[in-house]
């Protein structure tokens, strides 16, 4: 289910909470470099104060410090957040490909938890959780009131432990509660195979510790099986995004040594730097993970598939392949998350993980706010993307930060289309299910994947329908 009950084209996924934001595995602790606003912080302290001496019942200071630094942190960006020793310990866990849960990416929208994608294979994608699902209750604890955190907290556990929670389901105005059996999520970021001979299809779920490993085996196991591969399709679609390094070290499978892939660009010296196609800056052991690649994979024509729910390391790939014109890059403009997030630990585990920096692309084009304009736009399916301006993306993300190059504009012309769209979903959502599953990714009715191929051919490709770049937008007040 999960993947395969999804609309079919309809609403790609998006990651506002920053959850798998490109990351810096950076913990170099910093000293405070401005002086302390002594007036705010006596506020501060007084307000403390007064929690504890006349609210309706006692108060733990720890909370109520956690709490404000929590508050402190998100309310910069969508992307900040205040870890405490457990979050951390998840926070990671998630990164290098596994954790305890019930295996879903999520957001917040409304106070609530909203499931942004299950997990392929997870507790959570074989019980049917969907893509827009709000997660209302966790057991017998509202959602609403909880931080991103807490609710994190509360959906992980030990292995074999179950869960409830109660899902409101928004296209089809209906609750119902669920009870996930919560597992080890073991995460393969990395599949693929032989399209048809000559061609094949290599899919990013995410950039994980193991990516580069992962993709040199796979990328060696499909050349073992056709070594007269003729193009190969870099599926990046709905992936969000992770490790920083991750995102270099795909980029420079594909590109000569030593290229610019990314440039970033923030306050501090550590924060501006510019990232090569060397081993060195992607992978700090000394060891190269992608030595083993065959040299006609190095090579081999490229088409790299993206759509709006790429986000973050995605772009990065996308745009450093792009610029070097050493892929085409077709599909529908990215998610537009062009910042990088730094650890910064406070003592006794804790931290924060903290927006450091813009990135951008080899010719220094920020993403922030915008994301990759394909070269080649193709529609989700042969009619079209008819619900494409409903997507997610970091545009429409509060608190988001700007691209940092000129004024952003709004899109009058997206609005009309967000209400045509609601109203195609609506009459789509009273059909039967046969009827609304997707093609699934990598499938022989993938229709961008069948473009893709026919673009590697030199065939005629099917260009978008319905399909335009969209403008970065100022949000109203």
């Amino acid at each position: 289910m999960g993947q395969k009950l999804k609309i079919a084209g309809w609403v790609a996924l998006g990651v506002l909470a920053g959850s798998m934001a490109t990351f810096s595995l950076q913990t170099v602790a910093r000293s405070s470099v401005a002086p302390l606003p002594l007036e705010e912080l006596q506020q501060l302290s007084a307000v403390f104060g007064l929690i504890k001496s006349d609210y309706v019942e006692p108060v733990d200071d720890k909370k109520l410090i956690t709490d404000a630094i929590s508050g402190m942190v998100s309310s910069l960006d969508p992307h900040s957040q205040y870890f405490d020793k457990k979050a951390y310990k998840e926070f990671k866990e998630g990164t290098a490909g596994k954790f305890v849960g019930v295996g879903i990416e999520i957001t917040q929208e409304d106070g609530f938890v909203k499931v942004i994608s299950p997990i392929e294979g997870s507790p959570a994608f074989r019980a049917g959780l969907k893509t827009n699902d709000l997660i209302t209750k966790v057991d017998d604890t509202q959602v609403k009131g909880l931080s991103l955190n807490e609710a994190v907290k509360r959906m992980r556990g030990e292995p074999n432990t179950k869960v409830v929670l109660t899902v409101f389901r928004k296209e089809e105005n209906r609750t119902f509660v669920v009870t996930i059996v919560r597992e080890e999520i073991k995460q393969q970021s990395v599949r693929g195979k032989m399209v048809e001979p000559g061609y094949a299809w290599i899919r990013l779920s995410q950039f994980q510790e193991r990516t580069l490993e992962d993709f040199a085996k796979k990328a060696t196991e499909l050349y073992k099986q056709d070594p007269n591969i003729k193009g190969l399709v870099l599926d990046l679609r709905n992936d969000p995004g992770g490790l920083l390094g991750s995102a270099v070290g795909i980029s420079a499978a594909f590109l000569p040594d030593n290229v610019t892939v990314v440039t970033t660009n923030g306050q501090t010296a550590e924060s501006q730097q510019t990232l090569r196609a060397n081993a060195l800056d992607y992978d700090r052991r000394g060891v190269d993970p992608l030595k083993s690649l065959p040299a006609a994979m190095r090579k081999v024509p490229l088409v790299v598939l993206v759509n709006e729910g790429s986000a973050s390391a995605s772009e990065i790939v996308a745009g450093a392949l792009q610029d070097h014109k050493r892929a085409v890059i077709m599909g529908g403009q990215t998610f537009g998350k062009g910042t990088v997030q730094t650890f910064r630990p406070l003592g006794n585990e804790a931290g924060v993980k903290i927006t450091t920096a813009r990135y951008y692309t080899p010719s220094g084009r920020s993403i922030q706010a915008k994301g990759i304009v394909p070269d080649v736009m193709v529609d989700e399916t042969e009619e079209g993307s008819p619900f494409a301006a409903l997507a997610p993306r970091e545009a429409d993300a509060e608190k988001h930060l700007s691209s940092g190059q000129g004024a952003e504009v709004k899109d009058l012309e997206r609005e009309k289309a967000r209400e045509a769209a609601l109203k195609r979903l609506e009459l789509e959502a009273s059909k039967p299910l046969a009827e609304r599953r997707p093609p699934e990714f990598g499938s022989e009715n993938d229709f961008r994947l069948i473009q893709a191929i026919n673009q590697l051919k030199g065939k005629p490709v099917l260009v978008s329908k319905t399909l335009t770049e969209r403008k970065a937008e100022v949000k109203e007040d």
